[in-house]
């Protein structure tokens, strides 16, 4: 469990980023694609990037490399 692992506002952004990435495509609900949308988003809080903008832009680029080896 990461909970432990993160500060509440920071859990709260992680949530909202990857519900914000996954929205965006219709495979979004795809539990393998939240799965590497969600490791993306923790990695980049283990960073030390919590903001909600560096969240979802973490989140972001590992849907673009989904997109990017399924093509």
């Amino acid at each position: 469990m990461i909970e432990g692992s993160f500060e509440p506002r920071t859990l709260a952004n992680m949530n909202v980023a990857l519900d914000r990435v996954c929205r965006k495509i219709s495979s979004g609900e795809d539990h393998n694609v939240r799965k590497r949308v969600a490791k993306a988003i923790v990695q980049c809080a283990r960073s030390g990037k919590t903001t909600l903008g560096a969240l979802t832009e973490a989140g972001a680029k590992e849907l673009w490399r989904i997109g990017e080896r399924a093509a």
